[in-house]
This record gives C-alpha cells, structure tokens and sequence, in this order.
C-alpha cells in the first residue's frame, strides 16, 4: 500500500490546476441593496384589484388584461428602482454622550450614484432609552450642493444607561415613486445618557455662584453663622442682634460680633430607587428628576467648600460614593448619579438607613429623596427616619404629585369624575398626614413640583448652612 501510494503521489502532485469556469465571472453577484415596493405603488395595486373584478363581471373574455396590468405594474416598480441607482456611502451618525431628557440630535447622510432618486429615508435601531419604542425614523433630503443628501431628528432620551445602535435602514425612492432600494448595515454604536445637568450650566445659577458670598474664591466669610471671628464697631444698618452687650460695656462703644460662616460640612444625598420613585413625572422618571436637582444643590455645596456624598438604595443599597470636597470632582458625582439602577421594588429603609448610619461618622445633613402611596407603606419609612434624625439632620424632599391634584381641581360633570375627585382627595390628605408625621419627628420636609425642586432645595440648604445646624 505504501509502494502503491510512492508509485501515484507524483502523479497528484504534477496534477494541473483546475481551470476556473468562464461562466462564473458572468454570475451576477448576491443582491444587497433589494428591490421594494413603495406605499404609491401598493394603493395603485389596490386601485387595480376592483377594475380585475369589473373586467372579469362584465367581460370575461378579456380576463387577460388583469394579468397584464400587474404585470405592466410589476415592470414599472422594476424599472423605477433601477433608476434610483446605487448608493455610494451612507451612515448615521449620534452623539457618544448626553443627557436625559435633553434633545438629542441623531444625522443621517448619504451620496447616491445617480441623480434620479425622489425620495430617501432613514431608519434607527436602538435601545427604548434613546428613542420610544426603540426605533427613529429620519427623513432625509438633498442638501444645497446637490450631491449630498442629509437629514436630522431629535430624540429625548427617557432612562439613563447606556443605548446601544444595532441596527439601520436606508431606503431611497426612483423618480416615478414607485419602486425603491433598501440596504441594511449592522451598527456598533451606543450612546451614554447621563443624569440631567442643565440646571448645572444655566446663567442663573452660575450668576448667583459669581455674585453669592459662598462665590468661586475660598475665603473665610464673616458676619454669617455662630463660630465667632472678631469684633467690630456697629454702624448703622448692622442687625441688632449682633451686638455684644459685654465688649460694648467694657469699651463703652456699641461693638457687633462677627462670627465665622461654617464649612467642611458633609452632605448626604440618599435616594430611593424603589417603586415608587420609578413612576414618570411629566414624561421622566421621579428618580431622574431627583437625581438633577440633588446634583445641581451638591455642586452649590461644593462651591461653598462643603462636602457631599451619593447613596442609593431599593431593596438593598446600591451605591455609597466617598465624600468630595472639591469642585474639580464633581464629574465623580455625576459618573456615581449614572448609576443609579430602576427597581420596581419597595424599597428597605431599614436596612439602608442603618447601613448609611454606620457609615457617617460624624453629624451631617442627609437628604432623602422618596415618595409614598399610601401610610401603611410610609410607616417603615417613617421610623427609619425617625432613628437616623437623633443623629444627624434630615431633610426629606418629595415631588407633589401634579395628576392627582389636576383629577381634584377637574370640575364634577358626572359621577365617574366625581369618584376619582374624591379619591385623589383621600391619597392627598394621606400625603399631609404622613409629611406631618416627619414634622412631628423633628424631620425637615421640603414638598414642591419637579420644576422647582431644585431651586427651592438650593434655598433650603443656604438656610440650614447658615443657621450652623449641621455640625
């Protein structure tokens, strides 16, 4: 056997190679940009359906003719496709980053080989964060120059996270709008929507940070909190309250104390990312809405040289950041806020409160951002609570809830509106009775709509910093 394969091995080897077939290089190659049929030429074939049955009623000789006009039809969205041409690049084309709940631009651009396309559209695929239902239709048209083609859409982004692209379609029209090509390309692309900082970077805030005492300079600032600095003769204007009796008795002159404004102080803001704080508020989730505001008071605290910590919790806890003390840092906050998790889960206060608990080791002011449906379901919260405020200062702050006061304030027409009145009523009276509860408990609540959340959170810390409760 071995002698045998020796004897046949060089015949194989010197054996030609085999001649490529003349026919193949006529193959055409396989279709990627395929032949469709418009919406034009479908109601036009809709319009023919009835004209084959009245040929086929009043002469069925001349059944032929139905056949013919498909045919004629068929041929017509052939030919119209041909004419369209051939693309030569296309893509689409997005931001890495942004935010949640701001426009964000999504280009499609193309350049097609010939001059007889009518019409040209684009199509998305991605992530439900990005766009609704996962999906972004673009219209895309010629641009002034005549050869590129190029259309936009803004898209708000509903969650935070990361979106991804998969996918995109192009298809563009032949001149009669009957036929047309469509070509599909795989995306790997995705886009990170971060938390909302635009009150961030509004002029407003950024005036009052310029022109504030707290300002962009840290300097010791006197005539504000309890921690005494100098004294200083009163003038004509200084607050009455501020003259010390004793110095002005020994001098004989009416002399002010000048006290020291507070700083290093540790900011806690805790969320809730139970249920409840997953429900969208005017087209957004809760939590997102309390993510914004909570970011743009701790860039307000660290402009004012305090620090602030991140914590997030649901069933368990999710995120606990280091405090930051510089401004420089912030972006850690912001990266600490993206991810923050949506779980459709009644939170633990218990255990995230005494987790949180163990971990501050000195006095500070912790901001709890919650919501409730019901007193049985606030009652954990409200004992929770009620341990954490021995220790530390507690400023809880929740959303009013704009749907049920519009059902109250809708005018009882029958009796359906009427019920829903009366119980939209009842879950607002058991809001005020669980908020003044926290009052009782020695719990400072700040209640407002999502628009004004931040702003009067802003105040409401200024007001706590001054009067030197924190530490």
């Amino acid at each position: 056997m071995a002698a045998a394969w020796k004897r046949w091995s060089p015949i194989w080897s010197k054996r030609p190679k085999r001649r490529a077939d003349p026919m193949a290089r006529l193959a055409l190659p396989r279709l990627n940009m395929p032949l469709v049929p418009t919406e034009r030429a479908a109601w036009i074939a809709a319009g023919l359906a009835p004209v084959a049955v009245v040929i086929a009623a009043t002469a069925p000789g001349a059944w032929v003719i139905a056949p013919l006009l498909g045919a004629a039809l068929l041929m017509l969205v052939v030919i119209d496709a041909g004419l369209a041409g051939p693309v030569l690049r296309w893509g689409i084309e997005a931001p890495a980053d942004t935010e949640i709940g701001q426009p964000t631009r999504i280009t499609a651009h193309a350049r097609f080989g010939r001059a007889g396309v009518g019409r040209a559209t684009a199509a998305l695929a991605c992530d439900p964060r990005l766009a609704a239902q996962g999906r972004a239709i673009i219209p895309v048209g010629r641009s002034s120059d005549g050869g590129q083609w190029q259309g936009t859409i803004d898209v708000s982004p509903a969650r935070r996270g990361t979106a991804p692209m998969t996918a995109a379609w192009l298809k563009w029209h032949g001149p009669l709008g009957l036929g047309a090509r469509q070509e599909t390309r795989a995306l790997d692309k995705a886009v990170r929507i971060w938390p909302d900082l635009s009150p961030v970077r509004s002029p407003d805030l950024q005036t009052f940070l310029r022109n504030a005492q707290i300002g962009l300079i840290n300097r010791r600032i006197r005539g504000e909190g309890t921690q005494f600095e100098a004294l200083s003769e009163y003038e004509a204007g200084m607050d009455r309250r501020r003259i010390d009796w004793k110095a002005s008795a020994r001098h004989t002159r009416l002399f002010a104390r000048e006290n020291e404004s507070e700083r290093n102080n540790q900011i806690v803001f805790a969320f809730d990312c139970g249920q409840a704080m997953c429900e969208p508020v005017d087209g957004l989730p809760r939590i997102d809405r309390a993510v914004s505001a909570a970011l743009t008071c701790a860039y307000v605290a660290l402009k004012g040289g305090d620090k602030v910590a991140l914590f997030g919790f649901a069933r368990r806890p999710q995120i606990m950041t280091p405090f930051i003390a510089e401004p420089r840092a912030f972006h850690r906050l912001q990266s600490a806020a993206a991810g923050l998790d949506y779980d459709a889960v009644e939170p633990n206060f218990t255990l995230a409160l005494a987790t949180l608990t163990a971990k501050l080791q000195r006095r500070s002011l912790v901001v709890v951002f919650s919501d409730f449906t019901d007193p049985t379901a606030a009652e954990l919260m409200v004992e929770s609570l009620g341990r954490l405020v021995r220790k530390h200062l507690v400023l809880f702050v929740t959303m009013t809830d704009t749907e049920v006061e519009t059902v109250i304030a809708q005018s009882p027409g029958d009796l359906a509106t009427l019920a829903r009145a009366v119980t939209a009523d009842s879950i607002a009276q058991q809001r005020k009775l669980v908020l003044t509860r926290l009052r009782r408990a020695g719990i400072d609540v700040l209640e407002a709509p999502w628009q004004s959340i931040g702003p009067r959170l802003i105040d409401r810390y200024l007001a706590i910093r001054g009067s030197e409760a924190i530490g």
